[in-house]
């Protein structure tokens, strides 16, 4: 139930930008590292944090068509926004969708490294136009940790209760190679359970990196060494060949995977929550994996209130856009992590409040309609307790 869910310093955000002066996340969020993390952890952390927050720069191979210039543009603080992405597609018409897409279903507004054009949206009614508000990456290491058996657990116990029916999105490792192998076990080609993204389409924190810099900033790395199509036809930029070293992105990534969860006034679920069924997809904590290379977060019950698996949101939660397995109205159990910090909700932001959100998800077709109810028919008292107790994660 509850919560589906780069700003560039060259140029000013874009006037069509929909969420373009919405409030995201609030001040001074923590965004602190795990506690306890040996000398060398803290320091691929210290470093990578430097990555996170730099702004890239024509020199460092931004471009040709990008959306914003850095990490924290659209994770500020590690939380949401304040940069958004917008996707088009035309849907059910695979062929019209080629024809008026043809460089792909991102809106890339911006342009650098000789590019002259940038990827906008065409003025084209047959185009669906939708947002998506970047999630936080709070907690984000716990995530990677959970063992792909685990996930898979969640959903055979899902369909044998018949109450809501979570899949896993099973995503293949489609980067090259990371030479690192501590955190990598993605072989090129293999298949393997999804976990990042609003749709649960990238599998490790590696790829998440790389997907960003290439995906958001145009900049090439070698786990992703090719520059996206654009409509000025260039194949490089102003920095000649893969743009970023591997060890960039193995610091952003490891950056990533040892924030914390922030600190929380309670770490008991509310009853409330676990009796209208909320928890049945915000599942309160999911076990890590033993051998994980971080002792911090091996063999822990991590309170991430997800079960990284994906729900039908119903039609009225559909963008058209499908990520391997997720179809257009699926979307992966957003955690609530840092919630508090949150100023807007669902995957595209247009909830204002924990109970706006709430409440859109008993949308017709929707598996957490059930839930909604359940909530609605709580006494006034009784629900609002449960919000503020969600407020509170």
């Amino acid at each position: 139930m509850i919560v589906s869910l780069l700003v560039a310093c060259v140029p000013a955000p874009t006037p069509t930008d929909p969420l373009d002066g919405l409030t995201l996340v609030a001040e001074d969020p923590s965004d602190g590292p795990i506690r306890g993390l040996a000398d060398a952890w803290m320091a691929r952390f210290d470093e990578g944090d430097v990555e996170f927050e730099a702004a890239r720069r024509e020199a460092d191979g931004l471009g040709p068509a990008y959306i914003r210039s850095a990490c924290a543009s659209c994770h500020g603080d590690d939380a949401r926004g304040p940069g958004v992405v917008r996707k088009m597609v035309v849907p059910d018409d695979t062929k019209l969708d080629g024809e008026l897409l043809p460089f792909g279903h991102t809106e890339r507004p911006y342009v650098a490294g000789g590019a002259t054009t940038p990827l906008t949206i065409p003025d084209d009614g047959r185009v669906l136009v939708s947002t998506r508000a970047p999630p936080a990456v709070f907690g984000r290491g716990y995530m990677e940790a959970v063992a792909d058996a685990t996930i898979e657990a969640l959903a055979a116990e899902q369909a044998a209760l018949g109450v809501v029916s979570g899949r896993p999105n099973h995503v293949r490792c489609d980067f090259e190679a990371n030479d690192e192998p501590a955190f990598f076990p993605c072989t090129p080609g293999a298949t393997v359970v999804g976990r990042f993204g609003l749709k649960a389409r990238v599998p490790t924190l590696d790829g998440f990196a790389a997907d960003a810099y290439q995906g958001d900033m145009a900049i090439t790395s070698p786990m992703r060494p090719v520059e996206l199509p654009n409509p000025d036809g260039l194949d490089d930029d102003l920095a000649p060949g893969v743009d970023l070293g591997l060890e960039v992105v193995n610091r952003t990534a490891d950056y990533m995977r040892l924030l914390a969860i922030p600190a929380r006034e309670t770490l008991d679920a509310s009853a409330l929550f676990v009796d209208v069924g909320c928890a049945d997809c915000h599942v309160p904590s999911l076990p890590t994996r033993a051998d994980w290379p971080v002792p911090e977060l091996a063999g822990v019950d991590a309170e991430l209130y997800t079960d990284l698996l994906l729900h039908d949101m119903g039609p009225a939660f559909s963008d058209g856009l499908s990520d391997y397995e997720a179809g257009p109205r699926e979307w992966r159990t957003p955690p609530l992590v840092g919630l508090r910090f949150m100023r807007s909700f669902l995957h595209d932001g247009r909830a204002a409040t924990v109970e706006e959100a709430t409440v859109l998800h008993g949308a017709e077709g929707s598996e957490a309609a059930p839930s909604v109810a359940a909530f609605q028919a709580l006494s006034d008292a009784d629900r609002a307790e449960l919000i503020v107790w969600i407020e509170s994660l």
